[in-house]
């Protein structure tokens, strides 16, 4: 059984929007800005957590977004990214932009159930966060992986905006990535202790 896991880079208030400045909000880019050095150690992490994925689980904006970026790149890290399989949740798409993609197009609850049942390891979900609140909400997420940036964005999207209702949360991991960076990791749901 698959295991699905929201991976998100965030503010300390919880903005997700616009992280690299190329959206055109006026607060973004709070990524590089605020991530400096401890970029290199993101990569890092990021690359260990991709070498160890079995696939990806996108929404049709992220897709679009990460093939625009990681289609043409080489490397370690955009090997691994690239050679997964990625399932993309869309209504609108024919198919996929990022290699290796194939459109989920039916009912996004019965879809990721059954991606859950036919997948072994880690579906990683990166951005997409309409789908993570719909993830949330059909109880299908099983883990959050928060990277928190030390700064406070004050406006812009929010990774919960719009999730209803309590989500019980249980703390797996937190940790100091580099001096300014904290990684925090929740199990989703109503674990055993």
């Amino acid at each position: 059984m698959g295991k699905i896991v929201i991976m998100s880079n965030m503010s300390l208030d919880g903005v997700v929007q616009d992280p690299d400045g190329q959206e055109g909000f006026a607060s973004g880019g709070w990524f590089v800005e605020h991530g400096g050095p401890d970029l290199g150690a993101w990569g890092e992490l990021e690359t260990k957590e991709a070498l160890g994925a079995d696939a990806l689980l996108l929404g049709r904006r992220s897709d679009a977004w990460f093939a625009s970026r990681w289609n043409e790149r080489s490397g370690v890290w955009a090997d691994a990214l690239n050679a997964l399989p990625k399932y993309v949740v869309s209504s609108t798409l024919a198919e996929a932009s990022w290699q290796g993609g194939t459109v989920l197009r039916g009912d996004v609850a019965d879809e990721v159930s059954a991606l859950k049942r036919e997948r072994d390891g880690e579906i990683l979900v990166y951005a997409s966060y309409g789908l993570v609140r719909t993830l949330l909400e059909h109880a299908l997420a099983d883990e959050l992986r928060l990277v928190v940036f030390p700064v406070v964005v004050g406006e812009g999207r929010h990774l919960f905006d719009g999730v209803g209702g309590p989500t019980a949360l249980r703390r797996r991991d937190a940790r100091a990535l580099g001096d300014g960076l904290v990684v925090v990791a929740y199990d989703v749901g109503h674990p055993e202790p």
